[in-house]
Parts: C-alpha cells; structure tokens; sequence
C-alpha cells in the first residue's frame, strides 16, 4: 500500500479504548526521525481505560506520570519500564477519562535500513514484534511523551493503512498482569492480526 499522508484525527481516538485498540490494527505508524519516515502496521495492540481497570497506570488516579493519559485523545504516553525499555502508548477516551493503547508489535515497512541498524543481528521477524522492540527501532523515547500526534507537523503520528476485517482479529487477555486481580487480569483486551490478512 503506497503512502497516505493522512492522519488519523483526533475523532478516532476520542472513542472507547477497547474499540480504538481494535481498530488500530492494520494502522500504519510512523516516526520521522532526524528527516528519515520510520514506519510499521500495527499488529499488535492493548487496551488500558480508567481509574477501575487494575491493570492500568491510573488505578491509582492521576499522577505526574499518568498526567498525559488524562490529556486529550491521540496524545502519546511514553513510559520507562524495568529501567531500561520504552514502550508507546496512544491516548483515547475524551479529555479528561483515562484511556491509552498499548503498541505492542508491527510489521516493519518503511525505514529498513535504519531500522536493521538499530535492532542489531536480530532478523527482520524480530525486529518490532515487542512493544520494547519497536519502539527502539523506531527511536520512540521520552521525548515523545506528551507528543500530540494529530498536530500538523507532529513527527509521530498513525495513517490509515490496511483494512483489518472484524473476523480476521484476536483478541486476549493483556500480557504481565500476573498480579493484577480479576476480572481485569483475564479480561480480553489484547488485540491482534495475522500479518497475511494485511494486502
């Protein structure tokens, strides 16, 4: 599929987060890093929404660091995790609900060459299929919180991509929420879709 040039507007995300962590999948992602277009199809996604999941940042209300999920819809939430990872979230719900995205895994598709470089001796399989991988193959970071990707001109932002039908989706509980109570530590609200579906 050729380039759109068109974002997604903050409208999608200002939707229930479970609907939007669906209808990321098949999405393109895109990072323009130092002038170069970085991008993937997300194939991968969870959903965290509000103070009452368990499993979410939030469950403790708002904080400094949870303070952007509480932001308007389409915002990305960049955490640090195990001291060492960064993984990208995109907030959804309106202003002022709690909700984000979990990027957890995509296809890489623009950028290879860079994207080989810093996923080093991993083959191309490996390259982005963790939400740890592909953001450092994207060169996602902490500097990219807060970061609002329907502004014009933002350099993190999602495209249309691929049509994903309602079928060709699976859906899970979310991963490493061993201790997390029920029902938020089975609820199925990780999402994914087979790479062969996306043509």
């Amino acid at each position: 599929m050729s380039e759109t040039n068109q974002k997604l507007m903050r409208s999608f995300f200002a939707r229930d987060t479970v609907e939007v962590a669906r209808d990321l999948l098949g999405k393109r992602l895109v990072h323009v890093d130092q002038g170069q277009r970085l991008a993937g199809i997300i194939l991968e996604t969870e959903a965290y929404r509000g103070e009452e999941d368990q499993g979410c940042h939030c469950r403790a209300g708002r904080t400094e660091r949870t303070a952007v999920m509480y932001g308007p819809p389409g915002l990305a939430y960049v955490y640090f995790v195990y001291g060492m990872h960064w993984l990208l979230n995109l907030v959804t719900e309106e202003e002022g609900y709690p909700g984000a995205v979990l990027l957890r895994a995509l296809s890489p598709e623009k950028g290879l060459d860079l994207i080989a470089e810093r996923r080093k001796k991993q083959p191309p399989r490996h390259w982005m299929d963790g939400p740890a991988k592909l953001t450092q193959a994207l060169g996602v970071d902490g500097g990219q919180n807060g970061l609002d990707s329907c502004q014009p001109g933002s350099d993190l932002f999602v495209e249309p991509g691929y049509q994903v039908e309602p079928g060709q989706i699976q859906s899970s509980p979310r991963i490493g929420l061993d201790n997390v109570p029920e029902p938020w530590k089975s609820i199925p609200w990780r999402f994914t879709v087979d790479p062969a579906h996306l043509t």
